[in-house]
């Protein structure tokens, strides 16, 4: 396992639309209200709306992983992605706050975005708890990811099995400086190995 991939991600949310018997757009709809009652979160997903589908993977997967997810649209229906106003700033604001982590879901599309840039910073003031989540178009063993501009200066997320076999996320700073995604919650550093 490795970085996260595109093919991978649809899968995962066709899949969990499939075994309901019930289309994507449904499943958002009906599993919308259930997070919205909640008010904290392990991780808050920052990404480009254009990415639904990939995100909708990405979140469905981190919730079989045991983790809590921030999805804008998923729980804040009433969040506008077209234009920045006060309003919908101190909406993500108070949900930055409630988050333990940020993932800045890196795709082709994650440039044309105005939100992503102010809530990375945000969040990296905050707890220093940012990392961007590479999402890659095509299958990869790589574990490397080598970020574009202030990109770089993050960790980056991959996913691979422990010692024990189990699915694990693993916050990098490079291919042999990494730690755990839960060690990293509790405020320990990727360290080389």
């Amino acid at each position: 396992m490795a970085l996260f991939d595109e093919q991978f991600l649809r899968s995962v949310a066709r899949s969990r639309a499939a075994n309901l018997t019930e289309s994507v757009t449904d499943f958002l709809n009906k599993s919308m209200s259930a997070t919205a009652q909640r008010s904290s979160f392990h991780i808050f997903l920052s990404h480009s709306f254009v990415d639904k589908e990939l995100i909708l993977g990405i979140t469905i997967h981190f919730e079989r992983l045991g983790y809590t997810v921030y999805v804008d649209w998923k729980v804040n229906a009433e969040v506008t992605h077209d234009h920045v106003t006060k309003d919908n700033a101190e909406l993500v604001r108070r949900r930055l706050v409630q988050s333990k982590s940020l993932f800045y879901a890196h795709t082709k599309n994650a440039s044309g975005s105005k939100w992503m840039p102010w809530e990375l910073g945000y969040m990296d003031g905050k707890n220093h708890r940012s990392a961007i989540l590479p999402i890659a178009a095509a299958a990869t063993r790589n574990n490397a990811y080598a970020g574009q501009d202030y990109l770089g200066i993050y960790p980056y997320i991959i996913r691979q099995n422990d010692t024990a076999g189990r699915e694990r996320l693993w916050v990098h700073e490079d291919a042999q400086t990494y730690v755990t995604f839960d060690a990293w919650l509790e405020g320990k550093e990727p360290y080389r190995y």
